[in-house]
């Protein structure tokens, strides 16, 4: 029996846009402490038709085979498009997707739109463009998300940098 979809392990064997953009547009990170996969998307934006156009996307991703699988999926997916047509990929259009994901494994797909949305956060933060009411609440949920984690789990990154010492 396969663990793993012929899907997934088509991503993980051969991610697409794997790598870092110089000078991106956006930069987005998502990661979470307990499982240890931290996904970064880096964007470059451009106008076409007075539209914010994806124009390529790169991707790093320490984490295991559906993190790596899933950010793959998502930078084919969304580049070409417009912001908002990248915002509504949806942790549900990953996984139907790449097919057989294991449920402990779903909160990979999470990672992967959740680093996709502070890259375009990021990017209209830095070129001043106003930022749509949804991706806000997303970009508060991340971060209170993440400040949490690291709340929560801080005595074990400290006994872990104690034991580096």
């Amino acid at each position: 029996m396969e663990l793993y979809s012929k899907e997934i392990m088509k991503h993980f064997k051969n991610p697409k846009n794997v790598g870092r953009i110089k000078n991106a547009d956006g930069i987005g990170e998502a990661g979470n402490l307990v499982c240890g996969d931290v996904m970064k998307i880096y964007i470059k934006v451009s106008d076409k038709n007075g539209k914010k156009i994806i124009k390529d996307i790169k991707f790093e991703t320490f984490g295991c085979v559906v993190a790596i699988a899933n950010t793959s999926l998502l930078t084919t997916l969304v580049k070409g498009k417009t912001l908002e047509e990248a915002l509504k990929i949806k942790k549900e259009d990953l996984v139907k997707k790449l097919g057989k994901v294991p449920p402990i494994k779903i909160h990979c797909s999470v990672l992967a739109t959740d680093a996709l949305k502070e890259a375009i956060y990021d990017y209209l933060k830095r070129k001043n463009l106003p930022i749509p009411e949804d991706l806000e609440k997303e970009h508060k949920r991340i971060v209170e998300n993440r400040e949490k984690l690291e709340k929560e789990f801080a005595n074990f990154v400290n006994m872990e940098k104690e034991v580096l010492k």
